[in-house]
């Protein structure tokens, strides 16, 4: 797909891993609107991100931890589209386990689906990109890295080494015209959100700690989102963007 084809985002492929719910559909939909081809892969049902974006999304059923699985969906999302340009490395887990119960294979889970998955998945893409010319990978860590809640400890672990993958992939890909940074959202309502911190008493513990004194929303996102994957931020890579409401300053 020749670049001289498309303006901004335009007739761009994405890829967003996690798109079934939260805001893996918010981002999918958030790209799909600038005029991007946007597939999403999630071993999750993904007909409601379907039925809001429409005609340019393609939903795939993969495992992202499972590199067999995440080849075969970027081939086919490069046969469907033509290339790839866009990815985002947005699936994860989030369960709150205490420190002490945290078993071996809670810390498995979360580093297979959370560290793994966008291992896996960068690797896969990267041939493409390469073959484009030009590329965006987008992780999403959490800006739980920066304040380390003592009720995260193996899902703060997990994000922290997305932030290390973003700085070695920037280094690696620079010269090819590919850029890697890391958006790390602070507490951010969705319903993936509410399930896991239990209706607004989670919301109301991260408000108090707080610059902006209200609850993120994906929307608080999306304009970084964007601008990271514009073709017109190719200088910016190898970063860590905190969007917390000013919870941590750093």
């Amino acid at each position: 797909m020749s670049d001289r084809a498309t303006t901004g985002l335009t007739r761009r492929v994405a890829v967003v891993t996690g798109a079934a719910d939260g805001l893996g559909r918010e981002f999918a939909a958030a790209l799909a609107a600038e005029g991007a081809l946007v597939a999403g892969i999630d071993v999750a049902d993904q007909s409601a991100t379907a039925e809001r974006i429409g005609g340019a999304f393609l939903p795939l059923t993969a495992d992202v931890s499972d590199p067999a699985q995440v080849t075969a969906a970027m081939a086919e999302v490069a046969d469907r589209f033509g290339g790839l340009h866009v990815v985002v490395n947005n699936a994860g887990v989030y369960p709150p386990i205490p420190f002490e119960q945290t078993t071996p294979d809670d810390l498995r889970r979360m580093l297979r689906i959370n560290v793994e998955g966008p291992f896996y998945v960068s690797q896969a893409a990267v041939p493409y990109l390469r073959a484009a010319g030009w590329g965006r990978i987008v992780n999403i860590a959490s800006a739980a890295v920066f304040v380390g809640p003592p009720d995260l400890v193996a899902y703060t672990t997990s994000k922290a080494a997305i932030i290390g993958l973003t700085r070695s992939l920037a280094t690696l890909l620079g010269g090819d015209g590919i850029t890697v940074n890391t958006i790390a959202p602070g507490l951010t309502r969705t319903a993936t959100a509410e399930r896991s911190t239990g209706a607004d008493g989670g919301f109301a513990r991260v408000r108090a700690t707080q610059r902006i004194p209200r609850t993120g929303e994906p929307a608080d996102l999306i304009s970084t989102l964007l601008y990271v994957c514009d073709p017109g931020s190719g200088f910016l890579t190898g970063q860590t963007l905190n969007i917390d409401g000013g919870s941590a300053l750093h």
